[in-house]
């Protein structure tokens, strides 16, 4: 089994769940130390903290602070201790920004499309029922995962028509999800706390160029993460810096369950990509290993699909 440098440390901003806590369990298996960042009600740290005991458990050393790692004292606090625990020979081998905190409100009232609504009265003239019992069928057969029937399923009380995005969502949006990896990238340089041969890595999604509706102050956000990810992979390169984006397929985890319409979005994803299910969260802690590795030294600036074929399909 590849083990790495016992020196090396990933820092995870975001890594009590999904990507994050994937990622921490696939790069402690292989020997790196781990600095996590989370922010989690008190009432959820029961749920949380043996997944960070597993962790524990593999032998490596496990830094875990669960405060706001969007804020300056936050993130000094995180730096602060990990310089500390770092010693003489301690180095941040990568950096994964995977924080999920975006506003997901609509930007006008969600209007409904006629189609789905005359196909199912189509379908319970038909059938010979009431249109509310064909609807019902429809609605119990899709969350039994019938994932074909999405198109006619009524997805109307998904959207909140009495907020929309304002103009302190996309400010706040944009920070958390587009440039609050540049502030984490600056302090651990200005720290010289990097690895000689570094890795920051972080997650943008389809939603960069595909409108899924509710998304438009993530999809922004995404806009800017991609674009200061190339600009870190061009001015940081000289301290021996590699910055990457993955752009991960449709994958069931707390972030896309906040996501307006998610199951239709579950639902299309599954049925279009090639290789017949969703992307995991296993799936994309695999890739972020792989970029780890001395051997993926070359590839810089990049943005790397992980999606098994979806975005193609």
């Amino acid at each position: 089994m590849i083990k790495f440098n016992s020196d090396y440390w990933a820092i995870i901003i975001g890594g009590s769940s999904g990507f994050g806590l994937a990622t921490a369990k696939k790069l402690a298996e292989h020997g790196m130390n781990l600095c996590i960042v989370h922010r989690d009600r008190r009432g959820t740290m029961p749920k949380i903290e043996p997944a960070f005991n597993t962790l524990k458990a593999t032998g490596v050393q496990v830094l875990t602070f669960n405060l706001d790692g969007l804020s300056v004292d936050g993130r000094t606090r995180v730096l602060d201790n990990l310089s500390d625990t770092l010693g003489q020979n301690g180095r941040v081998r990568m950096l994964l920004h995977a924080v999920a905190f975006g506003n997901l409100k609509l930007l006008a009232p969600y209007k409904n499309s006629e189609a789905p609504k005359l196909a199912r009265e189509k379908l319970a003239r038909t059938a010979g029922l009431s249109e509310n019992h064909m609807d019902r069928i429809i609605g119990d057969a899709f969350s039994e995962r019938f994932d074909a029937l999405y198109t006619l399923v009524d997805e109307s009380e998904d959207y909140n028509n009495q907020l929309f995005l304002e103009k302190e969502d996309f400010s706040r949006t944009l920070h958390a999800m587009g440039f609050n990896i540049v502030e984490w990238t600056q302090d651990i340089l200005n720290r010289n706390i990097f690895a000689s041969d570094a890795r920051v890595l972080s997650l943008t999604s389809e939603g960069n160029s595909v409108a899924w509706r509710g998304y438009a102050a993530i999809a922004a956000a995404k806009s800017v993460l991609e674009s200061v990810s190339r600009a870190m992979a061009q001015e940081l390169a000289p301290y021996g810096i590699r910055s990457n984006v993955i752009q991960a397929g449709i994958t069931e985890t707390p972030a896309l369950q906040a996501i307006p319409g998610n199951k239709r979005m579950r639902a299309h994803a599954g049925l279009r990509n090639p290789l017949g299910r969703l992307t995991t969260p296993q799936d994309i802690a695999n890739v972020i290993f792989l970029l780890c590795l001395d051997e993926a030294a070359w590839i810089n600036g990049a943005l790397i699909s992980a999606d098994g074929g979806e975005r193609i399909a």
